[in-house]
Formats: structure tokens, sequence, C-alpha cells
């Protein structure tokens, strides 16, 4: 489980509430059904942090080290798809051979995949996915491991039927709202290309903020004083993904050589496309925290904290969360900055003007 060692892939949401003691009864209430409950039907419930399995939820197991960490498992059945059309097959060419016929319809074919698959399900082993999640009442924000969009929506959607507690997720949107008090929906997409006028590209304020990150690693020196964290340098690496809405080649993925000086990374950059995905480091001293960041889903992939000095269970989770904390708040920080700066019309003009001129005279290798 990513929250306790290796790297982590997760989505922040702002909690609406903090948890409290009921909730952990209710918690306890939609624990994970029994295996052996498990039919046709997918099954899914709540199970505490010491395996994927563990429905004794309590106010002792609910917790690890004063963090409340539970995990949202399903399980379904499924034959695997190979053994499937193996023996589809074989019942198909004994259908045939006993008919005489030189081929079957699709509504025979049909049936037969229906009734191998009632035959073979009950015997399957069944498939087990976890959804962790852990709330840190400090920050009220709550970490999670739902990247995809059908675990979003599960995730949020269980919470709330469980607790009543709503998960907002953390995107440009909420945070802009939250930490600045700035609706970013009233931005009109802005163009770094010389080439181009504004209302000529499209974009969101996820990817203008990490054309700024870039920009501002290159040019401004890729420092930061954090509140709370001290000076950061944060920098941006390949592999860079590039997007821009439309006709044609819309999105480019550059990941050999090197990328940041590529010409393509110059042409993308000049066509109007704007960066979507890229790697990012955080450093302070000798600690970083290095990730695939999703500017559009706001998505944080694969993110490696830095080393811990303990190795016991609950001493190393703390230390983990303590870091996973600092980096969201040098991300935030980082986003707030940028969105003070957009929202302020004659800063971001003379910001898009050197944007636009990094852009123009970037350097490429040969």
């Amino acid at each position: 489980m990513g929250f306790e060692k290796g790297s982590l892939s997760f989505r922040m949401f702002f909690a609406q509430r903090d948890f409290v003691e009921e909730d952990i009864n209710k918690f306890s209430a939609a624990a994970f059904p029994p295996l052996n409950t498990l039919a046709e039907e997918e099954i899914h419930g709540w199970v505490a942090s010491r395996h994927i399995l563990d429905r004794n939820i309590t106010e002792e197991t609910a917790y690890l080290g004063g963090y409340l960490r539970l995990t949202l498992t399903q399980a379904k059945k499924a034959v695997p798809a190979s053994l499937l059309a193996a023996e589809c097959a074989v019942e198909e060419m004994a259908v045939m051979e006993a008919e005489d016929a030189p081929y079957l319809n699709q509504q025979a074919r049909s049936e037969i995949k229906k009734s191998i698959k009632e035959r073979l399900l009950p015997d399957m082993p069944p498939q087990l996915k976890g959804i962790d999640f852990v709330f840190d009442e400090r920050s009220h924000m709550i970490y999670c491991t739902a990247t995809s969009e059908k675990q979003l929506d599960a995730f949020v959607l269980s919470l709330m039927q469980t607790t009543g507690v709503i998960a907002e997720v953390a995107d440009p949107e909420s945070i802009a709202t939250k930490i600045e008090g700035i609706d970013v929906t009233n931005w009109a997409p802005a163009s770094f290309s010389n080439e181009l006028e504004d209302g000529m590209v499209d974009g969101t304020a996820g990817r203008e903020f990490l054309m700024w990150l870039w920009y501002c690693s290159e040019k401004r020196g890729g420092l930061a004083n954090i509140p709370e964290v001290g000076e950061i340098a944060y920098m941006v690496d390949g592999p860079l993904t590039f997007v821009m809405e439309g006709q044609g080649a819309h999105e480019i993925t550059l990941k050999k050589g090197e990328p940041m000086l590529s010409a393509e990374a110059r042409t993308a950059l000049l066509s109007g496309k704007k960066l979507k995905k890229a790697k990012l480091q955080f450093v302070r001293g000798e600690e970083a925290w290095i990730f695939t960041f999703d500017a559009d889903e706001f998505i944080f992939r694969s993110l490696k904290l830095p080393q811990t000095e303990t190795f016991e269970r609950i001493g190393k989770f703390q230390e983990r969360m303590v870091l996973l904390e600092t980096f969201r708040k040098i991300f935030f920080h980082l986003f707030g900055e940028f969105v003070k700066e957009r929202n302020a019309s004659k800063d971001w003009g003379e910001t898009k003007t050197a944007m636009r001129k990094w852009v123009a005279d970037r350097p490429t290798s040969a």
C-alpha cells in the first residue's frame, strides 16, 4: 500500500468536515462483506489498513499513527479473456461438428459464450482491488489513491453514502477558490506563442500553471520560500506531454534524449501547444520529492518521498505523512503564487510577454 511504503499515485480532496467517532461506527457497519458472499455481482466495503480484507474496523484499527487510514475494497469474479476464448472455441467447434455446419451465427456464438461464463464463473478466484485513503485532520485534507474516473466516483460516492462526508476534488478551481478566493473559470486561455493570439488557443488553468512553473524554473531561478517549509528548488523534466485541441496531431509526448531542449518541444510550443504532463522535482536540502504531474486531472503519479529514518511501521508511516503534507504545502504555495500573478492583469500581461520571448528564444540541442 503506497501510503506505507514505496511510490505513491494519488489525488487530493478537501473534506467537507472532519471525521468523528460516530463515523468510525458507520465505516464498521459498511465493512467489506465476507468473500463467501461474492457471486456474480461486485461487492465492496471498507477495511482497516492492516490488509485488504481487514474487516475489523474499530477506533484502534481505523487510525494509524494518529491519521484516519482506511481502504475501500472491491471484489468481483471474472473469467480471464484467454480462458473464455479457448473454451468458446472448443465448444463452437464441437457444435459445428455435431450439426455438420460450416459456421455458427452470432446468436449461437453469444449463447455459447454466456453458458460458458455461467459455468466457469463460480470456480473463479475473486479479484480484489483497494482504494486507499488517509485523512489529515490538521489540514482537513484527504489523500486518496483513486486515480481513474471510475475509482474517483466509487470513492466519493461510497464515502458520502457511508458517513455523509463530501470529498471535493482538489483541482485548479477548488484550490484557487479556497486558498486565494479567486475564480479561475473566468480566465480566457492565454497564448505563449508569438505566432498565435490568445483567442486562437485553448487551455486550462492546470496547463497554464505547468507552463508558468516551467518558465519560472528556467528564467526566475526555480527557487521559492515556502511558509513552514523553508526554501525549496523546483524543476521540470521530461518526459513531456504537450497538447492543443483541434485538428491534426493535437497531443505529443517527448521521451528520449533531451526533451527539454529538443526542436520538437520548441515546435510544439510555437504551434500553441501547452504542457499537460511532466516530471517535476521539489528539493529541500538533501530531500527530494520526485513525481509526474497531470495538469488536467491534478493527479500526482509515482511520487517518491524523501527517505525516512524510522523503520518501525507506525513511525515510518507518520514520517511519510509529514513528508506528504510538506509536499502539499509546497504545491499549494506554488499554485497560489501562479493564481495571484495570473489574476493580476498588469503583472500577467508582462509575464505572458516574457513567456512568449522565452518560447521564441528556446535553445535546441543538435
